[in-house]
């Protein structure tokens, strides 16, 4: 079959005179002349779907639906995206190597070919969120802690292994290279890429990609069009299935001015989340365009994109121009690269940030570069920005604020109370040992201040407060850092903020200045180049001095896996109710993502977590207090020790070398005697399913049928329904009631597991011991454990709960269960979904805005799914999360105008049927039925939010993945 556009295959000129075909969006402009004022991102899109225009699964109508795209049109137009790659990050990546595992299993089963089972695109499997900081503030600490992370994940790794060689396009970066999005920016990414046409020629066409973890972005900062899905996305993406959605609303961003001295790029991203997080950019692509946005750095402008998740927006897309060229060579691409990648964008007129006036954009947002001051972000959300001269007193109002307002709920009086630290046989020393720049702490000393990895025995030292006369105990207090952290992709890709700590800290330890050794201090870039460069630029030695020695290479505190405090200091804060705070570079700062124990959680540039580090609290005002007391007790000062913008432009030669790149990379296939090379998995086709508690085949096709069975959301069809809706959920009780902002953290934790949760106590059973439990993220393998962990965060506040006498709310995942003869009686949401499904009982969860912020977590729908809930209503849902509920069969609702459940009354004793249109009609209205423990009734009207034609054939199939597995074995 002929292409319906043919005339858009057109040459464009590769050097030394060498021609290439490309499929041209400015011959597709002579049909539809508006494709000249689309937005850069819109028209990548465009050519992914004009290439792949093959009459069937894309049709010329999408390439025209899209060619016309307006600025202010109604968005019904679904868009088949094909995208040229995919990337995985191990906590999404496992599960879904697993789902593919189980896929494979299952085609044996039916006696069909398990390698119909493939990957048609790359898919690349980067090893990041395993690490964890047990180990801090060593010389040694690296090579201690990814001795731990081998062992303790050796079942994962060997699973990993296994699909290494039995699937042809799966690729892993084996651990210690960096995170998952930093190496993506620096080696994964090619620009373009070509494949052979019909006819044998070269098609060349742009890199494009989605990813399974939100912060995908990061690769919207070299023009590359990519966003976060959750792994059951990704794996239709990767089967061949194009990416839908719907044509979307693209947001405008012009920057204009330049950055004022002493403002970071961190500085900047916080103030541009908090911007768009305000004018509600949810589901929508943000474009930056304008002088500012000409001005930035790559480095910069992949800051801005990496936090789009945290602004809401599907991406925050930056356009090629001479800075990314600049970038790619270097960062070590091949000369032929760079000039394909170069000559591509021109010919496509795709190259250079466009100016204003230029583009048609939905709305246009505008920020002078001038106007960002210093900032943090937090207590409790990323977009909460603060200016570094305000944080101490916003913590003091939060401190006392109620929950509902962000707050901690605190008595006033107690802000500035301290309590000491039982440690055991010997006083707590408050003073750091002197150490000279470049010298270690011991591995002795170091250990006194981190946990044992065997399970804590006994009770918990008695903790009393102390008398202001005993100065030598080591005493804690609200708003005490006990974690400092650099950490995390956004910040660890930027040269000029790792730069400009290193340097903060020569400076600080010229002074005289320490931090004290209860602080957690950790050190984990996103990149082996990062150590390289500090370490060039002699800044290495000062900043493990400080205690940021380095712990990792990995997404380890902005995960939750800062590693644990001590049991010393665990009892302090719990006996005493402390609101202590962890300081990081990170993303997020959700309720117990950093560690259970600490409720503040600031984010800040990597120079800021050092100054914090040394100051201690973040109840001093580092704009006019001193950071400490250096030599002599001399007062230091903030501006006594920061850098100049003339200090990090001169040191950042050291960050761009090109043949440092390539020699680090060149390392990914093969680096002999390093742990990875040691892990051998089985070997074939199909996975053998070897005993574990890491790894097991999970249940989504336990009753596959090749054939589509009898539709409905609690396993019957239509007859016998009495309102003959095959889609209605009828009788359901109701599992939760959440408020504003539950996070993908709060549904599905990734942090550690407590010994007295479901899950703790499924691995106690199974043979599992406390030190070895590991972390929720790092047993995604295994439903036995996720579906236990399911809404068992312990900061999570489900409002069926009754208020406690002071009018707070009890925190965990715990739900009162309803048996139907009028008791109820109050369980872990795991026992109790187990007690509904036995009982044949569906269940529906109900909820504020922003249902499902944060991180791409499939898990989040999995678990939801497999605790039997089949719907979940809320005030307005996040753009990933909503599209994982409808991938996993659950029904996602929103209420209507000014309707929640607590305008409604709602308490949890009701009864809710669900009932859709028939046809499943995308967004269409469907209706609420309440009825309430008085047997009156009620009918709310709300929108089904499966928002596409592909999304209800998805859940018309019970999902994406058995919709996929029926096409592939069909």
């Amino acid at each position: 079959m002929s292409h319906a556009f043919a005339k858009t295959l057109k040459s464009f000129e590769l050097a030394e005179g060498k021609k290439a075909k490309f499929y041209s969006l400015p011959a597709l402009a002579k049909q539809f002349p508006e494709i000249k004022r689309l937005p850069v991102s819109i028209r990548i899109v465009l050519e992914s779907v004009l290439r792949n225009c093959d009459g069937n699964k894309i049709t010329e109508e999408h390439v025209a639906q899209l060619a016309r795209w307006k600025p202010q049109a109604e968005r019904t137009d679904e868009i088949p995206f094909v995208v040229a790659r995919v990337v995985l990050q191990d906590f999404t990546g496992v599960p879904l190597l697993a789902d593919l595992a189980a896929m494979r299993s299952t085609a044996a089963k039916l006696g069909k070919k398990p390698k119909a089972i493939e990957p048609l695109v790359p898919v690349d499997l980067v090893v990041d969120h395993s690490i964890m900081v047990d180990y801090f503030g060593t010389k040694k600490a690296l090579d201690l802690n990814m001795k731990l992370e081998f062992q303790r994940n050796q079942e994962r790794y060997q699973f990993m292994k296994w699909g290494m060689q039995a699937f042809d396009t799966f690729g892993v970066v084996p651990p210690g290279f960096g995170i998952v999005h930093q190496v993506n920016l620096e080696y994964l990414a090619r620009g373009v890429h070509k494949a052979k046409s019909g006819k044998g020629d070269a098609v060349y066409y742009p890199d494009t990609l989605v990813g399974t973890d939100s912060h995908t972005t990061m690769i919207n900062g070299i023009g590359v069009v990519a966003w976060g899905v959750g792994g059951i996305e990704a794996e239709a993406a990767m089967l061949g299935q194009p990416v839908y959605f719907l044509t979307p609303d693209v947001v405008g961003f012009e920057l204009t001015g330049k950055l004022r001295e002493g403002v970071t790029a961190t500085d900047l991203v916080l103030t541009v989340t908090e911007l768009l997080r305000k004018e509600k950019v949810v589901g929508k692509f943000v474009e930056f365009f304008g002088e500012g946005t000409r001005s930035l750095a790559v480095p910069d402008r992949a800051t801005i994109g990496n936090m789009a998740p945290e602004y809401g927006a599907t991406m925050g897309f930056f356009p090629v121009d001479d800075k990314t060229i600049d970038y790619f060579k270097g960062t070590g691409r091949t000369k032929s690269e760079i000039q394909a990648f170069e000559a591509y964008f021109k010919a496509q007129k795709l190259f250079g940030v466009p100016k204003a006036g230029e583009i048609d954009y939905t709305q246009v947002v505008k920020l002078d570069l001038g106007s960002v001051a210093p900032s943090l972000a937090g207590p409790k959300r990323p977009q909460d920005r603060i200016e570094i001269g305000s944080v101490a007193t916003k913590f003091s109002e939060l401190f006392s604020a109620p929950v509902a307002n962000n707050g901690f709920n605190q008595p006033p009086e107690r802000l500035v109370q301290r309590f000491r630290v039982a440690c055991g046989d010997g006083e707590c020393a408050s003073e750091a040992p002197s150490l000279q720049p470049g010298q270690q702490r011991s591995v002795v000393e170091m250990e006194s201040n981190r946990p044992t990895l065997e399970a804590a025995q006994g009770e918990p030292p008695t903790v009393c407060e102390l008398p202001k006369s005993d100065d030598m105990a080591l005493r804690i207090g609200n708003g005490d850092v006990l974690i400092a952290a650099i950490t995390s992709c956004t910040n660890t890709s930027n040269p000029s903020v790792m730069l400009a700590a290193g340097l903060l800290a020569k400076k600080a330890v010229k002074a005289g200045l320490k931090v004290k050794p209860h602080i957690k201090t950790s050190l984990a870039p996103g990149s082996r180049l990062v150590t390289r460069y500090l370490t060039k630029a002699g800044l290495l030695p000062y900043l493990e001095k400080l205690g940021f020695a380095l712990a990792g290479y990995g997404c380890t505190t902005c995960i939750g896996n800062a590693g644990d405090l001590t049991p010393e200091i665990n009892a302090a804060i719990q006996q005493n109710n402390l609101v202590c705070a962890a300081v990081l570079s990170g993303n997020r700062n959700f309720e117990a993502r950093i560690h259970p124990n600490l409720k503040a959680n600031f984010l800040a540039s990597p120079p800021l977590v050092v100054a914090y580090a040394i100051a201690g609290t973040v109840l001093k005002d580092l704009m006019t207090e001193p950071v400490g007391q250096g030599k002599g007790g001399k007062d230091v000062y903030l501006g006594d020790i920061w850098p100049s913008s003339e200090e990090v432009q001169e040191l950042l030669k050291y960050a761009m070398d090109g043949e440092a790149f390539r020699d680090n990379y060149e390392l990914v296939a093969s680096e002999p005697g390093k742990l990875w090379e040691k892990i051998h998995g089985v070997t074939g086709a199909t996975y053998t399913w070897p005993e574990s508690t890491y790894i097991a085949e999970p249940p989504f096709f336990a009753d596959f049928a090749l054939d589509l069975q009898a539709p409905g959301a609690d396993g019957a069809g239509a007859a016998g329904r009495k309102d003959g809706n095959a889609y209605a959920v009828h009788e359901a009780r109701v599992m939760a009631l959440f408020g504003d902002s539950i996070t993908t953290d709060h549904i599905s934790p990734a942090g550690s597991i407590k010994e007295s949760s479901p899950a703790g106590k499924w691995l106690l059973e199974h043979g599992v011991t406390k030190a070895d439990f590991n972390s929720y993220g790092s047993r995604r393998g295994n439903h036995e454990v996720m579906m236990r962990g399911t809404f068992a965060n312990v900061r999570i506040k489900n409002l069926m709960i009754p208020a406690l006498a002071d009018g707070s709310r009890e925190e965990g995942g715990v739900t009162l269960y309803h048996d139907g003869q009028g008791k109820s009686e109050k369980l872990p949401i795991y026992d109790a979904a187990m007690k509904y499904q036995a009982a044949g009982r569906a269940t529906v969860v109900l909820a504020g805005e922003e249902y499902g912020t944060g991180s791409s977590r499939d898990w989040a729908a999995k678990g939801t799914q497999l605790l039997g809930i089949k719907a979940v209503v809320a005030r307005s849902f996040e753009r990933i999360h909503r599209s994982n509920l409808v991938g996993m069969g659950v029904l996602p609702l929103q209420f209507k105008g000014d309707d929640s459940w607590q305008s409604l009354g709602l308490t949890g004793e009701e009864f809710i049927d669900v009932v859709p249109a028939a046809d499943l009609a995308p967004q269409s209205d469907a209706e609420l039925r309440i009825t309430r423990a008085d047997g009156s009734q009620q009918s709310v009207t709300v929108k089904l939010r499966i928002d596409t034609p592909i999304e209800v054939d998805y859940y018309r199939h019970g999902g994406i993945l058995p919709y996929v597995l029926r096409q592939l074995l069909d």
